[in-house]
């Protein structure tokens, strides 16, 4: 058979099969809603996040939307609510509190009225005048940064499509509510909006049948319902499955089984924490280790303990705090000199007893809900994370002694760096040896004196100076090369130039990003 012959049939063989697919899709009703990607190239599996990021702000407010988009989640879940007046607006609950303690029902009061209520002071000082935001705001601020998943309570479904029509944005949008109150909301909206409805096993084996007599773009399923077989048939047929893992779901090993299913979005509280599951499970190995800046103060009060614990969930490799000593020589953790910072105390540190720091409450500033954290000793810290994760020690105010003393008698010493000048460290390296050293290093000038001064572990280089120069002549001595990506810097851009140049430690306020400059280094 001649070669034009074979191309020929070959060509049609392949036209009947993408001829079959269409027939296929069309019975099937498989041609999927096409959403935008806040991500591209986006992951397998995008995170819906409950109320916004509603661990480290007020559910459903702008900041929580915001904190959203800044850490690249996908989705934000918001609740629907209607007003006296006709207005749609967020609200987790039917009613907001004023800060006299009334409730005050949001269907029974103007969206005037409602916007008198602070609904942030309750959630954190920080947050003090946040106010109730309508549907139209949230879709004005969301175009090509962010998708909003719609969970309706009380609505109404005509002012609703044209809500979202109007906003241009409908493609960033689904409808989530019971399957008969959507049939009015896709009454109205056809094809131009997606519908998303809870399925549970009571209402029929067949899920596949079940989206498709509704005209669900997504289906949401309870974590521990989803098979292999349910995303399977609902992927065949175009609809995503979206895993809720919310409550007492909103675990690890939940995560872990959903990915591996194969679900399209997981629904969750915990979205920086999903986020880094995903990408865990798919990197081997990790291009660049990064340290979270005083924990992950991003997510929990800084140089505390839960932030710590927090940074050890995200996957950090190293933690970095900051150690002071008080009036009678205790040691804490905290970053400034005085407690105004971030904490509700006064005055400097240094001029406090431990009892009087013992007092004040760490957390507070960051939110109500941490009134009762305290500062913890340098003792209650190491104890704490003993084993659990590589210690980056910022020597603040403590004395060289000290400092080997405690990292000895908690047998850390192989797992800590100590960044302080070089001539602290010549003091620590001669107390102990083994004693990781990190000092600071400007420019690759530098290199030679320093290491002739002391054996350092690693050297701390200002982000605006890292070059490839600087980093490989650090690694011909053995030297590794930490950064801190902080403020400005403090971006996926920035830190895939790091990446690039061969650095090996990242410092960051925004664990995601770095995470997200990890993947896109191992995609290209």
């Amino acid at each position: 058979m001649s070669e034009p012959t074979m191309l020929n049939r070959r060509r049609a063989v392949l036209g009947w099969i993408a001829w079959s697919c269409c027939v296929v899709m069309e019975l099937w009703g498989a041609t999927p809603f096409v959403f935008f990607e806040p991500l591209k190239p986006g992951r397998a599996v995008e995170v819906v996040a409950r109320g916004g990021a509603s661990k480290q702000a007020p559910a459903n407010t702008r900041s929580a939307l915001i904190r959203c988009i800044e850490d690249g989640v996908e989705w934000a879940e918001v609740d629907v609510r209607r007003t006296r007046d006709g207005e749609h607006v967020l609200a987790r609950e039917p009613h907001l509190v004023t800060g006299e303690g009334t409730q005050w029902s949001v269907e029974g009061r103007t969206l005037s009225e409602l916007r008198t209520v602070d609904i942030g002071s309750a959630f954190g000082s920080r947050y003090a005048g946040e106010r109730i935001l309508t549907l139209k705001e949230a879709l004005r601020l969301i175009p090509s940064k962010l998708n909003l998943s719609l969970r309706c309570w009380a609505v109404n479904p005509g002012q609703l499509v044209r809500e979202v029509l109007a906003s241009g944005v409908a493609n960033q949008v689904v409808i989530c509510d019971d399957v008969e109150r959507l049939s009015r909301v896709g009454a109205e909206g056809g094809d131009r909006v997606a519908l998303k409805a809870r399925w549970e096993p009571g209402l029929g084996r067949d899920v596949v049948a079940w989206a498709r007599a509704h005209h669900l773009a997504v289906v949401e399923i309870d974590a521990a319902g989803v098979n292999s077989e349910i995303c399977r048939a609902l992927k065949a047929a175009g609809v995503r499955v979206e895993a809720t893992t919310v409550g007492d779901s909103d675990r690890v090993e939940l995560w872990r089984r959903c990915i591996g299913l194969g679900v399209d979005w997981i629904r969750t509280e915990l979205a920086d924490e999903v986020v880094a599951e995903e990408l865990w499970y798919r990197m081997k190995k990790r291009p660049v280790r990064f340290s979270l800046h005083r924990g992950a103060g991003r997510y929990a009060p800084e140089n505390t303990i839960l932030a710590f614990e927090k940074s050890i969930r995200l996957g950090a490799d190293f933690v970095e705090f900051d150690v002071r000593t008080t009036l009678d020589g205790r040691h804490y953790l905290l970053h400034d000199s005085t407690l105004e910072g971030k904490t509700d105390g006064h005055g400097p540190i240094a001029g406090r007893t431990a009892k009087e720091v013992d007092a004040i409450s760490a957390g507070v500033k960051f939110g109500r809900a941490y009134a009762e954290l305290r500062l913890p000793t340098l003792d209650q810290f190491l104890s704490a994370m003993r084993g659990k994760v590589d210690l980056y020690f910022d020597a603040k105010a403590i004395a060289p002694e000290a400092l080997a003393e405690a990292l000895e008698r908690h047998g850390v010493v192989e797992r800590t760096v100590v960044y302080q000048s070089v001539e602290y460290l010549e003091r620590l390296g001669k107390l102990n040896p083994r004693i990781r050293l990190l000092p600071p290093l400007r420019s690759v000038e530098e290199l030679a004196g320093l290491t002739w001064r002391i054996k350092p572990y690693a050297v701390d280089v200002p982000w605006k100076a890292l070059s490839r120069e600087l980093v490989g002549a650090c690694h011909e001595r053995g030297i590794l090369v930490f950064s801190d990506g902080l403020g400005s810097n403090d971006r996926v851009e920035e830190h895939q130039r790091a990446i690039g140049l061969g650095v090996d430690v990242i410092q960051t306020d925004h664990p995601l990003r770095v995470m997200r400059a990890m993947d896109l280094s191992l995609r290209r």
